[in-house]
């Protein structure tokens, strides 16, 4: 904000106008039956190299370049973040089914129902084993999507129109009347 730039402004005026065109957009929202125990599902993506501008900052504890590590250090993140949320909604005596993670990237789903160690995963070992372990357990399941329907590329990749208003709709995003 000290400086802004052309490119800066662009980018405020795309917003503005994204903003504008969607007002009429909000979520859709169920009540979640009360017969039926709900499933958490945490849609799980890495993407922390693809901005030029900021792909050097610190975005996660462990730096790592290889696709399937980062997607991997993602799952790990979102199974401790999944645990916490699991064990608030017992605190309020809400049962839930399995807690499901949906990656896009089938060598990192593999790796975590995988008991085997490779010797090129020796140095994110810790994380492997943290996940496996809650697999194992039955307290959570890593399950692939294709990347066409990884949700999660609506809020970390450029998509085209078409993408983006599909997984739009998926999310639960509409048009009010």
């Amino acid at each position: 904000m000290a400086r802004p730039l052309e490119a800066h402004w662009v980018a405020v005026k795309r917003i503005l106008r994204y903003l504008k065109g969607t007002f009429t957009h909000g979520l859709h929202l169920l009540p979640i039956p009360t017969n039926i125990a709900p499933t958490i599902q945490v849609l799980c993506d890495a993407n922390w190299d693809s901005n030029p501008y900021d792909r050097w900052s610190k975005k996660q504890p462990v730096v790592s370049r290889p696709n399937t590590q980062s997607k991997f250090i993602s799952i790990a993140q979102a199974t401790t973040d999944l645990l916490w949320v699991q064990t608030l909604l017992k605190e309020l005596f809400i049962s839930t089914k399995v807690p499901q993670i949906l990656c896009d990237n089938q060598s990192t789903t593999l790796f975590a129902h995988n008991p085997l160690m490779h010797t090129k995963t020796k140095h994110m070992e810790i994380v492997i084993f943290f996940v496996r372990e809650k697999v194992m357990a039955k307290q959570v399941q890593v399950l692939h999507v294709t990347g066409t329907d990884q949700w999660a590329n609506v809020l970390t990749k450029p998509l085209a129109s078409t993408d983006f208003i599909s997984l739009r709709h998926k999310l639960r995003v509409v048009t009010s009347t």
